[in-house]
């Protein structure tokens, strides 16, 4: 009886043990395994010596390279001018803000609205602090009221006074013709 109850055991630890179903594996390493820090919910000023140029919103922050590199998910920076008037809004799916190169970058859905009601509308924008330069290498489209004018890529000071289109550039906006 003994050696049954032994040998009942034994099959039954060799069957149990005999799944084939192998564990999830993670296909490489995502932002979360390399960031420094991971932040959820984060609000912070931007500044220019000193003065307040703006503020980021996003809904996580993956920090990198000593503090200086911020991978951002579902990013939302209100820009301020000198007198901290509102300049504009920014929102996009992703986002980087590099501060040694003092870039930030927006990908998918990059909408920015600037005070004056025009709207820019881009799969990708980059905003260079010091060259104080708007840009981006992929189609546009500008708007405002019935006005739109699109192409692809471009480059333009922050107050959109110097617009320079690169590519396919093009426009419609409604005429009014004479009454006959």
């Amino acid at each position: 009886m003994n050696r049954s109850l032994v040998f009942v055991i034994a099959v039954t630890t060799l069957v149990a043990c005999q799944d084939t179903k192998q564990p999830p594996v993670a296909a490489g390493p995502t932002g979360v395994d390399s960031a420094d820090q991971v932040m959820l919910g984060v609000r912070y000023p931007l500044t220019e010596r000193g003065i307040k140029r703006g503020e980021l919103f996003a809904d996580t922050i993956f920090v990198y390279d000593e503090q200086t590199r911020f991978d951002l998910r579902r990013p939302r920076v209100d820009f301020s001018q000198q007198d901290g008037s509102s300049f504009g809004t920014m929102r996009a799916d992703r986002g980087v803000h590099n501060i040694r190169t003092q870039e930030l970058e927006g990908w998918g859905n990059v909408v920015l609205t600037l005070v004056d009601g025009r709207t820019l509308k881009s799969p990708h924008l980059i905003f260079r602090q010091l060259a104080n330069e708007i840009s981006s290498d992929t189609t546009f489209e500008i708007s405002k009221g019935d006005r739109v004018y699109h192409g692809v890529g471009f480059k333009t000071d922050p107050k959109f006074t110097n617009f320079t289109c690169l590519r396919r550039c093009g426009g419609s906006a409604e005429v009014a013709l004479p009454a006959q």
